[in-house]
């Protein structure tokens, strides 16, 4: 298995792209950790699914946007699993609004989500990869940066943060010998892709040269690639997934 002891961290695990890559990782012999807010039920269904097939795994309700919460949920998983080797920045949450309509409220609850919540869980855990001197964080970002949709300045601007963060903390790290990359989906089966009107949604699919959408667990595969020995010469990376739209 790639991933046989080590212990995994996952942000917004209870569903989608998050859910896919809790189970790949599990399938691959990590022991993980996941986040998440306010899904307490698909939070415990996911944690018996797992203990059901005999693997350890940890729940922890944490905002990732709130820095002491982070801070107290790491030092949990340590506590508990002794050390944490993959961090996976997965939480995220989408908005539509124009700048005519949005609101600072409406901004900073997606910037402090999307992109300081990536910070508050670096910042945490990655003492523990350098004290170690290993470890892999993989950053979800997505397509819109290259292909903005209209009402979404404040989720494009989080998304590319996470690009420039990614590519900035690699050259930190890299001397430690952990990895940091990005993953760029392109448009992904989940219930916040399902929140796009279904006309935007037809007019995507047309242009995908793969003539369909993606599903979560092929992001999965190309985290837990990311995550594993085999990818240990790859940092400063974003890597899109997503059926060659970007090419059109």
């Amino acid at each position: 298995m790639k991933l046989e002891d080590k212990v995994a961290l996952v942000t917004g695990g209870t569903r989608g792209i998050g859910k896919a890559i809790v189970l790949d990782f599990i399938k691959e012999g990590a022991k993980i950790a996941f986040f998440y807010k306010e899904s307490t039920m698909l939070a415990n269904k996911l944690v018996k699914e797992i203990k059901n097939k005999g693997r350890e795994i940890l729940a922890l309700k944490t905002d990732v946007s709130d820095f002491d919460n982070t801070i107290d949920s790491v030092n949990k998983i340590v506590n508990i699993f002794g050390k944490i080797d993959i961090v996976v920045n997965n939480a995220g949450i989408l908005g539509s609004n124009t700048i005519m309509t949005m609101t600072k409220q409406d901004w900073d609850r997606i910037i402090n989500t999307n992109l300081t919540g990536v910070f508050n869980v670096t910042k945490a855990s990655v003492l523990f990869l350098i004290k170690q001197k290993s470890g892999a964080i993989i950053n979800i970002s997505s397509i819109v940066t290259s292909r903005p949709l209209i009402g979404q300045s404040h989720y494009i601007s989080s998304k590319a943060g996470i690009i420039g963060f990614t590519r900035a903390i690699a050259m930190e790290v890299a001397r430690y010998g952990i990895t940091v990359n990005a993953i760029s989906p392109g448009f992904i089966e989940t219930d916040m892709s399902n929140s796009v009107p279904h006309k935007i949604k037809e007019d995507t699919v047309r242009l995908i040269p793969l003539g369909r959408v993606g599903n979560p667990e092929e992001v999965a595969k190309l985290v837990t690639f990311l995550a594993c020995d085999n990818a240990r010469y790859i940092t400063g990376q974003v890597i899109t997934i997503d059926g060659g739209l970007s090419l059109v």
